[in-house]
């Protein structure tokens, strides 16, 4: 089966492999990521994924196609990707001391059929001080991160706490992907064992 990861995140084709997926292909898709702000945050993200895997499906109609988008959500406000650093500074400056949500909406699509579903994860900073969110900034690391911070690089110091699945803060819930597939009859610890007795 031709598998599709319709997006060019690095964190999620990461994941995809570690479950398992080694042979797929990155289409990203291309459509704009416009963000309705009377939508709850669990049917916004699911809404965009369903977006992003439709438009490559459409393109590909014989391929299992995998879409994804993640948002971070704190006192009823959407923080996507900054624009600028000073966009990143201050929503960094807002999640300092705090817990905040990240939602992530999952969408697979196959033969004509997709299916979806989302994840939340509750993520907790540390205080962060002027300085703090200054150096991470000039790392350059939150300008492609939802919420202007990645759990998985050096964003990991800015953490107290998370309760939920880790997987989802980096992108891609990796139990509701999981989930879905087996839906579509792809099993990714099948394709790990034969891959390794392949090895």
């Amino acid at each position: 089966m031709r598998i599709i990861l319709a997006s060019q995140s690095p964190r999620r084709r990461e994941l995809l492999e570690r479950m398992g997926i080694s042979r797929f292909e990155i289409i990203p898709a291309q459509g704009e990521e416009r963000i309705d702000p009377a939508l709850p945050p669990e049917r916004l993200v699911e809404e965009l994924s369903q977006r992003k895997c439709g438009e490559v499906a459409a393109a590909n109609p014989y391929a299992l196609v995998i879409g994804a988008d993640t948002v971070v959500s704190i006192d009823g406000h959407i923080l996507g990707k900054p624009s600028t650093p000073e966009e990143a500074a201050g929503m960094l400056e807002l999640l300092s001391s705090r817990k905040h949500e990240v939602f992530t909406g999952i969408s697979v699509q196959f033969g004509g059929k997709m299916l979806s579903d989302w994840e939340r994860t509750e993520v907790r900073f540390r205080t962060l001080s002027p300085e703090d969110i200054a150096r991470y900034v000039a790392t350059g690391e939150p300008m492609d991160k939802a919420g202007a911070y990645g759990i998985q690089g050096y964003g990991c110091v800015l953490v107290e706490s998370i309760s939920g699945d880790y997987y989802n803060v980096m992108g891609l819930p990796v139990f509701r992907l999981s989930g879905l597939l087996a839906r579509f009859g792809v099993d990714p610890l099948a394709l790990a064992a034969e891959k390794e007795q392949k090895a």
